[in-house]
């Protein structure tokens, strides 16, 4: 008999169980989207640091040479130095040239169409221009 008692107290009952499990699920179901959007708001912020980085960079170029990068020569002018350029004294990146938080090539264009400096943009998560969000655009014009 005391045996049956022990079989009986050991182990965990199926409601348990279950009770267990469903507050891991509602738990998940909270919490998880928050996370999410979290994830995608570091990539937003790690691109917007990217993009200063790169006109921090950009910056120091055209005091050596005395002008920015034309379009052709891109970001690439950073670390290489472009054709018939004096006074380059380079490179002004510590590493190649990186990808935006999506895992896509920043887009640069000098002369800019927002005033004197160059236009370095990234199209968001969603790869297109323009969008809201997360799928919005980041550019260097703009804070």
């Amino acid at each position: 008999m005391k045996r049956l008692r022990r079989r009986n107290r050991a182990g965990v009952t199926l409601i348990e169980m279950l009770v267990v499990v469903t507050i891991i699920a509602l738990f998940a179901a909270v919490v998880g989207p928050r996370l999410l959007n979290r994830g995608d708001q570091a990539r937003v912020t790690a691109t917007r640091v990217q993009i200063d980085a790169f006109m921090t960079a950009l910056g120091a170029y055209k005091l050596d040479t005395g002008l920015f990068p034309t379009t052709e020569q891109g970001l690439n002018a950073l670390r290489t130095m472009p054709q018939n350029i004096t006074q380059w004294h380079g490179p002004y990146l510590p590493k190649d040239i990186p990808m935006d938080a999506w895992g896509r090539p920043f887009l640069y264009k000098f002369p800019g169409e927002h005033g004197d400096e160059p236009d370095i943009v990234s199209l968001g998560a969603d790869g297109q221009p323009g969008g809201e969000g997360i799928h919005a655009d980041i550019v260097s014009w703009k804070n």
